[in-house]
């Protein structure tokens, strides 16, 4: 109810984010009733179809931990303990947030449902969608329902973990805890790079001598073994556990060579927001190698073709991710709200900051671009024949 009634209060750009939540989890949602629909007539692949439904699930999950990690209304401010909402209780009420917006989103992808089913006001669009939902064949209700809490559940969950309050041990000595530096190099790099290593490696020698597959990707002639498709999962979690390390050297490559004023302050800027930027860089970086890559080896003569739900799918994960990256920009702008207002009251020109910020998103375009191209390249090389 206190999450209802803050919704209320709530700035219109913040109610825009939760419903951008609530439509990926309407899309995630339709998928998977969808998916139940297919199991109907062909059980033995319906497994495969739900695991697909899980790449389009971790991105509106990521989404939702997002929006609620940049909700104002769920920030710790002085006085609230007193009252009773401290951390923990602050957190609760972003995770039941996060699941009212995901059972709004699960509702709108159920009444879609069974609309295209006919079960509501007959066969829309001449029966189009007829076969590709079972509209012939009742729907086992227990189960949509099932597969319809996953969306909210595991966003609540998820939301509960990222906002968990973080306790840390008092000093063993008199002296204060000193806090980590903001510019300070993230320590991921490392182990992005090796993670996206070992994904080409895992992919390339998997794929030697696969003629048939368990686990086929749409569009391709003979599918994708198993392994590929790990290799591809590995090759994006290195991303997006590289992506602060990239973005912090982002801007030490902007400080390079005698920087003037706009480079020092956007190189510093960057290094600064490495960490809240990064990570969702890196996963967009991972989701636009992939999309790459599958349009390069996409022939459209393959026994899996894309069709209209694997075009939704690959819509909610690239929508998703782009949402998720402009959702961290905007924390980083209110993040830096206030320098930007100490240095307009020193007479810092506007198209100093404008400039700065410009440069910014040059320096991530000239680090990201060319490694995003590069590892598609080396991720549909092992599976050209």
């Amino acid at each position: 109810m206190l999450a209802l009634r803050l919704a209320r209060g709530t700035h219109p750009l913040i109610l825009l984010r939760r419903l951008v939540v609530a439509a990926a989890s309407a899309g995630v949602g339709f998928l998977l009733l969808c998916t139940l629909g297919y199991a109907v007539d062909h059980p033995s692949g319906a497994g495969l179809r739900l695991l697909w439904c899980s790449v389009p699930l971790a991105a509106s999950v990521h989404l939702a931990v997002a929006v609620a990690r940049t909700d104002p209304s769920t920030r710790p401010r002085a006085g609230l303990s007193a009252v009773g909402l401290g951390p923990a209780r602050l957190t609760t009420i972003a995770a039941a947030s996060t699941a009212v917006a995901c059972t709004i989103g699960s509702a709108v992808a159920l009444v879609t449902y069974l609309h295209l089913r006919g079960d509501v006001t007959g066969l829309p669009f001449d029966g189009t969608a007829a076969g590709l939902l079972a509209a012939d064949r009742p729907m086992p209700l227990a189960g949509a329902l099932t597969l319809l809490t996953v969306p909210p559940v595991a966003a609540s969950a998820a939301a509960s973990v990222a906002l968990r309050p973080r306790t840390r041990r008092p000093a063993d000595t008199d002296e204060p805890v000193r806090p980590e530096e903001p510019t300070a190099t993230p320590g991921g790099l490392p182990w992005g790079v090796t993670l996206v290593a070992a994904g080409l490696a895992v992919e390339s020698y998997l794929s030697r001598g696969a003629q048939d597959s368990a686990l086929p990707m749409p569009g391709h002639a003979q599918g994708s073994p198993v392994g590929v498709l790990a290799g591809w999962a590995l090759t994006a979690l290195g991303l997006a556990v590289a992506g602060p390390g990239l973005a912090h050297f982002s801007g030490r490559l902007l400080q390079s060579a005698r920087p003037g004023a706009a480079r020092l302050l956007a190189g510093r800027g960057l290094m600064a927001e490495a960490r809240r930027i990064g990570r969702p860089l890196g996963v967009v970086c991972a989701v636009a190698s992939g999309a790459i890559a599958a349009a390069s080896l996409y022939d459209g003569r393959g026994p899996h073709p894309f069709g209209p739900m694997t075009g939704l799918g690959a819509a909610l994960v690239m929508s998703c991710t782009v949402a998720t990256l402009l959702t961290a920009a905007l924390e980083s702008r209110h993040a830096r709200a206030e320098t930007t207002a100490a240095l307009l009251s020193l007479g810092t020109p506007t198209k100093l900051l404008r400039g700065a910020v410009a440069l910014r998103a040059l320096a991530l375009l000239a680090v990201f671009a060319p490694l995003t191209l590069a590892i598609a390249e080396l991720a549909a090389l092992p599976l050209r024949n």
